[in-house]
């Protein structure tokens, strides 16, 4: 998680966003809060859960990423979850992410190719929702710009990636 962190401080540095909130929606343990502050050690963290007992535990917002409504992020994470929806409620966390996030979105979900190809199955949950890539970004591109790496940008940002460190 640590190498993550780095990752995704980096790359707002990258694009100039100065991240000053971070909605990581799905927290789970909230594993990626401690070294994402410590790379971004001037933002505020909100981790959000749709566990009762994980916000109990460790203090996370709870919430369905469906139709949570606060102000929007700088910087949105949402790292394996949608997967664990179905396809109505992951289309509604999608367009939720745009009106959540106002800089730039990480994301990542499990894939059809992914299960096929990349997981390791003795140790990946296959009790989830299975959809390709293509699902994802046809919904994603409705607001966010892709530029690689699992990083989206939101369309109206000021933020400016030349051409070929983009996905598009």
């Amino acid at each position: 998680m640590t190498a993550r962190a780095e990752y995704i401080a980096a790359y707002t540095r990258h694009v100039g966003l100065p991240v000053g909130t971070v909605l990581d929606a799905g927290c789970g343990l909230g594993l990626l809060r401690d070294p994402l502050m410590r790379a971004l050690p001037r933002a505020s963290y909100v981790g959000l859960e749709f566990s009762e007992y994980l916000c109990r535990r460790y203090g996370w917002t709870q919430g369905s990423l469906t139709d949570f409504r606060a102000r929007p992020f700088d910087l949105v994470i949402c790292y394996d979850v949608l997967q664990y929806l179905d396809d109505r409620s992951a289309s509604a966390a999608l367009a939720n992410l745009a009106k959540l996030c106002r800089g730039v979105l990480y994301f990542s979900a499990l894939t059809l190719r992914d299960w096929a190809e990349n997981a390791d199955r003795r140790r990946t949950d296959r009790n989830v929702w299975m959809r390709s890539a293509t699902w994802y970004r046809r919904r994603l591109a409705r607001h966010f710009r892709q530029v690689g790496g699992g990083f989206w940008i939101r369309r109206d940002a000021p933020l400016l990636p030349w051409e070929l460190e983009t996905a598009e």
